[in-house]
């Protein structure tokens, strides 16, 4: 299915306080890593000169360079915000949830929380304006969202396909794809979403291939 769409171009938040809480996040983590900026760049496909910047709180990173640095890193986006749980019960304040993409028309993508990485779950709230898109980058193998859409109509592409979640509707997809969302129709779209990101082998895989031999 084909939908038209009048795209506008995407943008990361220019939230100067969370820039200067990823730049912190990012260098204190390569540290404890004992990893320099060449061996960052070459794990994680972002260049070294915009890891410098990000470091020193020079640049405002989109989300998939973000998801890049947080993999290279062993960590999850919310490990680089500082929105990831640090105890086993963990209350996220009222003002910490973090808008890491802001729409040209007004729209936003606000990381509600998340767990530490490598493997990972975060939940996100979205809201596009009509016209607005959001292209992200493949995820690891196995990576799995959830989406509800609670008020308008979104327009879910992956791997070239489009799926139209309408109100009330929900929706799972594998994004470890080129995959993308948009706002059709002549109102804003709001969906909440999960995103669960595996790193390493699950349980129930191993238990099936066991049965297997």
């Amino acid at each position: 299915m084909t939908v038209s769409v009048n795209i506008t171009t995407p943008s990361a938040t220019g939230d100067a306080a969370l820039i200067m809480t990823i730049a912190a996040r990012v260098r204190g983590l390569r540290r404890e890593r004992a990893l320099s900026l060449d061996r960052l760049a070459m794990r994680s496909g972002v260049s070294k000169g915009m890891l410098v910047q990000i470091e020193r709180g020079e640049t405002n990173p989109s989300i998939g360079t973000l998801c890049k640095v947080a993999a290279a890193l062993g960590a999850s986006v919310a490990d680089l915000v500082d929105l990831a749980a640090t105890s086993r019960v963990h209350v996220i304040p009222a003002a910490a949830p973090r808008v890491l993409w802001k729409g040209a028309r007004g729209g936003e993508a606000r990381l509600l929380v998340g767990s530490t990485g490598p493997d990972m779950l975060e939940l996100w709230s979205w809201e596009m304006q009509p016209g607005e898109r959001y292209d992200a980058i493949a995820h690891p193998s196995g990576t799995q969202e959830l989406l509800h859409v609670t008020h308008g109509r979104l327009a879910l592409v992956v791997d070239g396909t489009t799926h139209i979640i309408g109100t009330d509707r929900s929706a799972t997809a594998f994004t470890d794809r080129p995959h993308a969302y948009a706002c059709i129709g002549a109102r804003a779209v709001r969906f909440t979403m999960v995103v669960a990101e595996w790193h390493a082998p699950r349980v129930d895989s191993a238990r099936r291939k066991e049965k297997k031999r």
